[in-house]
């Protein structure tokens, strides 16, 4: 398996633009959690700017895109998001409204946002913290993850009432180059990333990663998602694209290697669905297994992330004969291996 190829060993200061393309530029914003950073990507588009993703919102991005905004006359024309987690729509209304610019996101992505942040059925925390519950989650961590309350409204202040839709296939002209859409799966509804041939460019968002797994979680609203599988299948689609496309992630630095990081991703999870599997010889629930998973401490916003990506796995398992899913008296969900 061929190492990745990092073209660019210097990371651009906050409030900074490094050009990775021509008419590319890479720029790096703080966020409050242990992953201390996202990428965000600003595009010329003639006498206008595209940005790509919005970071996190608070009050030190926003500083600092006004810094960064401030120094060129251009109007920002489109702001493009990915998807809808906060550090990626966060700031996107705001910096939409700077002047009068359009936000473009996937119909998946913004319906997403929009029932997380109005705690609709199934993506309320209540849901999402009596799913954890029915899985094992102990009462402690459960009842941190309920008094935390709904935290996603911190990182996304206001939501656009309208967008632009990104389907799957389509194409938006920036800077007279076409980009097309690649919808993906698994880590968020409909996840955009962005191809542009003729700069050999990916804009991958959370799909593919040069130094992490992008989290992979299973939402209340749908308990039996196989979010594992359609995230595999998302990645190995990208295979199609040319060995030499340089990938902006939203988290690392930029890289060359597509195949290679996802022969790497695939076999990360593998070894996770090996270790979950040698542990079911016996009925497991998802919080039994978590240290399996993670063989560290975990605070609360960590908990949230890997007791979704536990059942994603399980779910995985099940789906393809490996696990059986049993629903015990006490009302908890346990996994046991299917020659049991």
């Amino acid at each position: 398996m061929s190492p990745l190829h990092y073209p660019f060993p210097d990371l651009p200061a906050v409030a900074h633009a490094t050009e990775v393309a021509p008419g590319v530029r890479w720029v790096r914003m703080p966020l409050p959690f242990a992953l201390d950073h996202i990428n965000l990507w600003l595009l010329d588009d003639g006498d206008e700017r595209v940005i790509v993703d919005s970071g996190y919102g608070s009050d030190d991005t926003r500083n600092a895109w006004t810094g960064l905004l401030d120094a060129d006359p251009r109007p920002l024309t489109r702001v493009i998001v990915t998807h809808h987690h906060p550090d990626h729509l966060g700031l996107a209304t705001w910096l939409a409204a700077r002047d009068g610019a359009s936000i473009h996101m996937s119909l998946g992505e913004y319906l997403a946002g929009h029932a997380i942040w109005h705690q609709l059925p199934g993506y309320k925390v209540a849901d999402m913290v009596a799913q954890f519950r029915s899985h094992g989650l102990d009462e402690a961590r459960a009842t941190a993850l309920a008094a935390r309350g709904n935290a996603y409204c911190h990182g996304v202040p206001e939501l656009p009432s309208r967008y632009e839709r990104l389907r799957h296939g389509s194409t938006l002209s920036i800077g007279g180059r076409q980009w097309r859409v690649i919808v993906g799966y698994g880590h968020a509804p409909e996840h955009a990333s962005l191809y542009c041939a003729e700069l050999g460019v990916l804009i991958s968002g959370d799909m593919l990663l040069p130094r992490i797994s992008t989290n992979v979680s299973v939402y209340a609203a749908t308990p039996h998602d196989d979010a594992l599988g359609y995230f595999l299948d998302s990645i190995q689609e990208l295979c199609d694209l040319p060995a030499d496309t340089l990938v902006l992630p939203s988290h690392g630095k930029p890289f060359k290697g597509i195949r290679s990081r996802v022969e790497q991703l695939a076999a990360h999870h593998r070894e996770r669905c090996a270790a979950l599997q040698a542990e079911c010889g016996t009925a497991r629930t998802a919080g039994d297994l978590l240290a399996t998973l993670f063989p560290r401490e975990l605070d609360t916003h960590q908990v949230m992330f890997a007791m979704g990506e536990a059942i994603a796995h399980l779910n995985y398992l099940e789906k393809r004969g490996a696990l059986r899913r049993e629903l015990g008296a006490d009302g908890l969900v346990r996994f046991v291996n299917t020659n049991q």
